[in-house]
């Protein structure tokens, strides 16, 4: 089980998903996006190997962040490296490590999720741990790779509260098992079309006809436009949206960050080609794309195959691929798994109060039962 760590009163404490995280997202509304199945879990730790851990900070009057990271392998991450590739939709953004996956195509350090003026910290956190793991005396050089969206809205983003160590204890705390989601680690004050979202998770199998593969999505949702749930657009009827009374002053900026893992053997090329297909799930949400959002999709492969280990960097070396041909189910997969872990940080997120330059603020949740009764309405 994924660990979920709260700061309260500057300890750390492990809390059990709350009733809402478990039984919550768009399958307790009785849909099912897509056509593939997902994994036991239906989370990006659906994908062996692949473990998550958060650090949630809320506490006091204002403050509402944290950390969210994701391993993609349990062995020496640095030593072992996994293909990887990047797509950006928007740029508006502060994605640490991307020009070395551009121009390496691979990862060597966990994936941390965190909020725009913290990347710095988390960089720092993230290096501390990987120069403090076994063997690791010689490393002069980490590419740490730290993604954000810029939770301000609800909390305290100027106090800089999180701090190196809150990394590291996401970074250690990671495990395979159920992910939590909504306001939780890197999404817990985040905001989506208006209302409290967070981070959301899911995943899609395919069958052993199209090769097997696992395909796993984790988001950070911080970003507007006109909601859209299974196909119906809800927000039309629920809540604010782009362009909504001519473009009145709400705004559809924000971020997303969209993760993507998955077991089959591709190269860096086609996880490029993998993550640009995760924003096809992200338009089925609505998204807007605006000019100050920054949506960006990192996927990576876990598949032995392709791993580029110590001896494999040293020399030539013989390594899998999937044939381009057979990249469609995988295209759809994430896709798929991308929209549902979108739509599950939403209905997932609890409302969250805060003050933000001294005024109150209240982001309320998505009412389920509402959402249902549009859904039903709309597609019986």
């Amino acid at each position: 089980m994924t660990v979920f760590l709260a700061l309260q009163g500057g300890s750390v404490a492990a809390h059990d998903m709350n009733s809402r995280d478990r039984d919550g997202g768009i399958r307790a509304l009785g849909r099912a996006p897509g056509v593939l199945p997902t994994g036991p879990l239906n989370a990006i730790t659906d994908v062996t190997g692949v473990r998550v851990g958060q650090v949630t900070l809320n506490h006091g009057e204002n403050i509402r962040t944290g950390v969210t990271a994701i391993l993609p392998h349990g062995g020496d991450l640095f030593r072992d490296k996994v293909p990887a590739g990047l797509k950006v939709a928007n740029g508006y953004g502060k994605l640490a490590g991307a020009t070395q996956i551009i121009e390496l195509g691979e990862i060597e350090s966990p994936i941390v999720l965190t909020n725009t003026l913290s990347v710095g910290a988390a960089m720092e956190g993230v290096v501390r741990w990987t120069l403090a793991q076994p063997g690791h005396e010689d490393i002069r050089s980490v590419n740490a790779v730290v993604g954000e969206t810029n939770d301000g809205g609800l909390n305290d983003i100027r106090g800089l509260h999180v701090r190196p160590e809150h990394v590291i204890a996401a970074i250690e705390s990671a495990t395979t098992g159920p992910v939590a989601e909504g306001a939780v680690g890197a999404g817990t004050g985040t905001i989506a079309f208006g209302f409290k979202a967070g981070i959301g998770t899911s995943s899609r199998q395919l069958p052993q006809s199209l090769g097997g593969f696992t395909v796993g999505v984790l988001v950070q949702s911080n970003y507007g436009g006109l909601l859209t749930i299974d196909g119906v657009p809800v927000g039309a009827e629920i809540g604010p949206y782009y362009l909504k009374d001519a473009l009145e002053a709400k705004k559809p900026d924000g971020s997303i960050m969209i993760v993507v893992a998955t077991d089959a053997p591709l190269s860096d090329r086609n996880l490029e080609r993998l993550a640009e297909r995760a924003f096809a799930g992200l338009a089925r949400t609505g998204a807007a794309y605006s000019n100050g959002s920054g949506d960006y999709a990192i996927a990576f492969s876990t598949h032995e195959g392709v791993r580029r280990t110590a001896a494999r960097r040293e020399e030539q070396a013989a390594v899998q691929e999937w044939p381009n041909d057979r990249m469609s189910p995988l295209f759809v997969a994430v896709a798929e798994a991308t929209e549902e872990a979108i739509i599950n940080s939403m209905l997932k997120a609890t409302t969250t109060r805060s003050v933000v330059n001294g005024r109150e603020v209240v982001i309320e949740a998505l009412d389920m039962e509402q959402v249902r009764t549009i859904l039903d309405r709309a597609r019986p």
